[in-house]
């Protein structure tokens, strides 16, 4: 008679040691390839810190502290300051008001160049970003929404949600306008790529000028901790903000089913988009800023590029919609929907 061998659990279970190795190679091929997801994470994701998934952007902020190292020059500050504001009008203009809401036209090659230069922000990639402001727009301040202050707490919805493995994947379902073009579907894909690109050119530029001008005063490692880490922890919650203090600070015009406000301070600090309760009574059109006195930089700027033939095609708001906020306007109380 043969004698039955008890199953050996190192045979039938893997080693604490590979479970660790194929949790790494995971994570590490997620960081390179945000559509890579285990059935297993499908399944079980829930609203809670991915401190693995997360670990880039910890590092990001971390950066920051590198400043006391490489010191301080005014041509790193002005950098600092100069790449704050071209890359938020990069994810105002572009990343929102472009693939989120389509509010101008544009051609192929134009549309990826802004593709690249938003991606320079570190705001992951355009059609994540669309998909989820698309979603928001849909759910806005209802359960479903992933960023609402009111129901899960400031903190959640200025920073808490990016950082949960349920809003990692992109929802292509959202975004199904722009599938067609592969090469904004891979920059979304590997959408560390380009960061990784600005990251270098960042420091390369600061060698050439600590060699060629070094009347400056900075250095590659100096301009690449103010341009990378300082201006981009600084962009990131510039804009995060919108999704927060947006809809807990400022005044109502319209009478919209979210908590949406406008604040001339946000849109101080995000080129326009500070006049978030005129964008969520009417997100159509290529200006949040619906009246002259309401500062939208990003609007501003869209007019020159379409006087350059860049872009074309922005949509205005309508008529009704002025006439729903002088009626506002006059009795507040009443309901002009």
């Amino acid at each position: 008679m043969r004698h039955l061998r008890a199953p050996n659990m190192t045979e039938t279970q893997p080693s604490a040691f590979r479970r660790l190795l194929s949790g790494v190679f995971t994570t590490a091929r997620q960081w390179v390839d945000n559509d890579y997801c285990t059935t297993e994470e499908q399944a079980h994701a829930k609203d809670r810190v991915d401190w693995k998934r997360c670990l880039p952007f910890i590092i990001i902020h971390a950066g920051c502290f590198a400043v006391i190292w490489v010191g301080f020059s005014w041509f790193a500050l002005a950098a600092a300051v100069l790449l704050y504001f071209a890359r938020m009008f990069a994810i105002t203009a572009f990343y929102h008001r472009y693939f989120s809401h389509r509010t101008f036209r544009t051609s192929r090659f134009v549309q990826f160049i802004f593709a690249v230069w938003g991606n320079t922000a570190m705001q992951r990639g355009p059609l994540w970003w669309a998909a989820h402001h698309r979603h928001h727009h849909q759910h806005s301040d209802d359960h479903p929404d992933v960023h609402s202050p009111t129901l899960k707490g400031f903190l959640w919805s200025h920073i808490g949600w990016i950082t949960s493995p349920k809003n990692f994947p992109t929802d292509y379902s959202r975004v199904k306008d722009f599938m067609k073009h592969r090469e904004i579907v891979f920059l979304n894909r590997h959408d560390v790529l380009v960061p990784v690109l600005y990251g270098i050119s960042l420091w390369l530029i600061g060698w050439a000028l600590q060699t060629w001008a070094p009347g400056l005063g900075t250095s590659g490692a100096q301009l690449f901790v103010w341009g990378f880490f300082i201006s981009t922890v600084a962009l990131m919650h510039g804009t995060f903000f919108i999704n927060s203090l947006a809809h807990v600070f400022g005044k109502r015009r319209f009478k919209t089913e979210d908590t949406s406000r406008n604040s001339l301070f946000l849109a101080l600090l995000t080129l326009g988009e500070g006049w978030h309760n005129n964008h969520h009574r009417y997100m159509h059109s290529a200006k949040q800023g619906f009246y002259w006195w309401e500062i939208d930089v990003s609007y501003y700027m869209l007019k020159i590029f379409s006087w350059m033939g860049l872009i074309w095609d922005l949509r205005p708001v309508p008529a009704h919609i002025y006439e729903e906020a002088r009626l506002h306007a006059q009795n507040p109380d009443a309901s002009h929907r």
